[in-house]
């Protein structure tokens, strides 16, 4: 049989380290035997972003914005130990907040189910969808560390010159103080893409902030919220038979462990930073998340949740044998494909990215999976296999459907 014909690009965003190896054995044992594949590429990976002085980086968003979907892989944001090891111009900020800013997404998490990795909530059944908003709060704080006595006052300036000032504190003695901000338009686009994704996937949509203390700040993106929903999505959700509600962060927590799962919550930023992490933990492992970002013009840009698997990366660089789960970066190319062939109307390749995820569960499921998995798997007398081996045994289970 010929390969599947592809119309329209992918943007390609290649990564760093360990997942940059998986990326191409992915690419060669999974991909292109099968697809004619179609991408314009970028590599995102450390040494060409500080070529570029990432320029690299803002070109891949732009070429996303054309082309409607991209597929990237984990990239390194360096820190101080970064600057020395990769001789960087700079301290470049990470590509997925680049991204983010530039395509105003809002970021959806996603648990992979497996028979044989139980989530650590018994009676979660479904997955469980994190919405993430990207933008501001503690992201782009200010931040002053506080010597002695005195007081501390948030002002905000008018164009006119005219104020408005709070007092924060009086204080007594050595302190902290934090500022942080979010803007209506961001908000805005956050709302969207959230309601918008509840109607893709046909799910139920939670939001939660603390707005009983913070009752300017998170009520203010309550507020948002619920006048988006009343004027523009009421009737849709009505027809598709979902719903949206609101509730306290708190509530939410407390909901969301007695819950049987499928649905999305919506979390602020810092929210969504740490609510996710526990859900993902909590049904296994960030190896098996699926993470898209959605803008509101309707872009997406699919990736793996998890970092570029530095140590296994420097074993790999010795000769020595890895176990790398390889999973949510086969599910970020599943789900970019599926995307691609859903805009373009090529039913071949969606339903190629349906089997393939369905082969990489399968494998899963019959026993063979890399060590991570095998540590925490209720399946008896299971086959750990090395980071290629695992990607093979999927080819072999594909071929087989």
């Amino acid at each position: 049989m010929g390969k599947i014909e592809m119309t329209t690009p992918l943007v390609e965003m290649d990564g760093d380290e360990m997942t940059r190896i998986l990326w191409k054995m992915i690419k060669d044992e999974l991909l292109l035997p099968y697809i004619d594949l179609k991408t314009e590429y970028y590599d995102l990976g450390l040494e060409y972003r500080n070529e570029t002085n990432d320029k690299v980086t803002h070109d891949s968003a732009e070429a996303t914005k054309k082309y409607g979907v991209a597929v990237k892989c984990a990239t390194i944001t360096p820190n101080a130990a970064r600057m020395t090891e990769y001789n960087l111009k700079e301290m470049w900020k990470s590509p997925n907040g680049t991204i983010r800013a530039a395509l105003d997404g809002t970021v959806f998490r996603t648990p992979i189910i497996v028979k044989g990795i139980e989530p650590c909530v018994k009676n979660w059944e479904k997955p469980i969808t994190l919405a993430r908003h990207a933008y501001g709060d503690v992201y782009k704080n200010s931040e002053i560390k506080v010597p002695g006595a005195g007081k501390a006052e948030l002002v905000f300036t008018a164009k006119d010159g005219t104020e408005i000032r709070e007092t924060i504190h009086e204080f007594t003695g050595a302190g902290i103080i934090q500022g942080i901000h979010n803007t209506d338009e961001s908000i805005t686009s956050f709302a969207k893409a959230c309601f918008n994704y509840a109607l893709d996937t046909k799910q139920d949509l939670w939001f939660a902030t603390k707005d009983t203390i913070s009752k300017k700040y998170d009520h203010n993106f309550k507020d948002i919220f619920q006048d988006i929903y009343e004027k523009e999505y009421d009737d849709k959700f009505k027809a598709a038979g979902i719903e949206y509600f609101y509730t306290l962060i708190d509530d939410a927590v407390a909901r969301v462990m007695k819950a049987k799962g499928g649905f999305i919550w919506a979390c602020k930023n810092y929210d969504g930073d740490v609510m996710s992490d526990m859900v993902s933990s909590a049904f296994g492992s960030l190896a098996m998340m699926t993470s898209v970002l959605v803008s509101p013009s309707g872009v997406y840009e699919y990736e793996a949740a998890h970092g570029t698997v530095q140590r296994h990366y420097y074993k790999h660089l010795k000769g020595e044998e890895t176990s790398t789960n390889s999973v949510a970066t086969i599910f970020a190319w599943t789900g970019a494909l599926r995307k691609r062939g859903e805009l373009d109307g090529n039913e071949e390749l969606m339903q190629f990215a349906d089997r393939l995820e369905k082969a990489t569960v399968q494998t899963i499921e019959g026993g063979k999976m890399t060590k991570d998995l095998a540590l925490i798997t209720s399946l008896k007398d299971v086959t750990v296999l090395n980071s290629e081996d695992f990607i093979k045994a999927i080819r072999e289970t594909f071929d087989r459907l």
